[in-house]
């Protein structure tokens, strides 16, 4: 059974220490107990550590094993539009989940109206839901979570492909967008608002390069739309490096 893995702040001199609310969940609901092994990431470095001290709101691991980096397959960027915020953030728990490395969260002309404004107050939340994702996902490394950013903007994202899940269904089937997958690729990924893209949106992207994908004949929900992509990039990836081996 693999170990469980947290993340800690910093290691230093082969120790590290978790306090307050997060040290009361490994103490109190957890159960973590002096002695018990686990895997701990500073966000750099996968460590096996031993448990110190487990009290009420303090937890100190000694680290005694680095372990081997774990490979990437795939780096993928998701710039999903504003939604919904109990929509919004079920798409990030499952993003993180899914490997993705980046989630950056768009104006779109038909999110609705406001919540660029709550969006602001909601990232310390947004974070934490991506930090425990990550455990529970055994990350070596936590999501970067941003935004609101401005559609126009993403258009300018860095990657070697960049796909536009389009509801139109338009565009290449996502199982052929991407003909040559190699290891380490980085992808973008443009995920819509629950109203969908706008005409002027989706000319926009294409024009910037963007490839229009689809998901199949029926209309996804957002959140539906984003995990079931991450899901088949990741697949992808997967059965390409199996192949090389």
């Amino acid at each position: 059974m693999a170990r469980r893995r947290f993340f800690v702040p910093e290691v230093h001199d082969n120790h590290a220490e978790l306090t307050g609310d997060d040290a009361r969940h490994l103490t109190q609901v957890l159960r973590v107990e002096q002695g018990q092994r686990y895997e701990i990431s500073d966000n750099a470095t996968i460590f096996l550590a031993e448990v110190e001290t487990a009290r009420k709101d303090r937890v100190v691991f000694r680290t005694f094993e680095k372990l081997p980096p774990e490979p990437h397959l795939v780096h993928i960027a998701l710039y999903a539009a504003l939604i919904k915020f109990d929509h919004l953030e079920w798409i990030i728990e499952k993003a993180t989940e899914l490997g993705v490395e980046r989630i950056f969260l768009v104006e779109a002309t038909r999110s609705e109206r406001g919540l660029e404004r709550g969006a602001d107050k909601r990232l310390i939340r947004w974070r934490r839901i991506a930090l425990e994702a990550s455990q529970q996902a055994r990350r070596a490394h936590l999501p970067i979570v941003e935004g609101p950013v401005a559609f126009g903007s993403v258009l300018r994202a860095p990657a070697q492909h960049r796909l536009f899940l389009d509801e139109l269904r338009n565009g290449k089937p996502l199982l052929r967008a991407i003909e040559a997958p190699a290891l380490g690729d980085h992808i973008a990924v443009l995920l819509g608002p629950e109203g969908g893209w706008t005409d002027t949106e989706r000319a926009t992207a294409l024009e910037a390069g963007w490839t229009g994908v689809t998901l199949g004949p029926q209309v996804l929900r957002s959140e539906t739309a984003a995990t079931a992509a991450l899901a088949v990039l990741n697949s992808i990836y997967l059965t390409s490096a199996t192949a090389s081996k």
